[in-house]
């Protein structure tokens, strides 16, 4: 699973146009670590359709102030620079796998649109 590293990376997220996902963490956060390995999962099996990221608030506190990030684990489901749905705190494989599928709605419509 690929981390955010910088600004400039997020930036050409945006701008890919493509529906992707940022799971907000730390190492030495319990619930983050609880969460691991259902966000990696995930992100093996939608490779290809949704991009999973994780992104480190202390290494990109500038994307964590950004986003507002008051506690973690936080995810954001995002198109385009525009957040569709986010969960704060640990959340079932389910209830992401839930909302990733809607994600993935949202980008056929909009390419079957244009």
């Amino acid at each position: 699973m690929r981390s955010i590293t910088s600004n400039k990376q997020f930036n050409d997220l945006v701008k890919g146009g493509k529906p992707f996902v940022l799971d907000f963490y730390a190492d030495w956060c319990g619930p983050c670590q609880t969460l691991l390995p259902t966000v990696e999962k995930l992100a093996k099996e939608y490779k290809g359709e949704v991009d999973i990221l994780k992104v480190n608030v202390d290494k990109q506190k500038a994307l964590a102030a950004k986003f507002s990030i008051r506690s973690i684990p936080a995810v954001f489901f995002l198109k385009g620079n525009v957040i569709k749905e986010k969960i704060q705190g640990v959340a079932s494989e389910h209830e992401l796998r839930k909302k990733i599928k809607a994600l993935q709605k949202l980008e056929k419509k909009s390419s079957q649109s244009s």
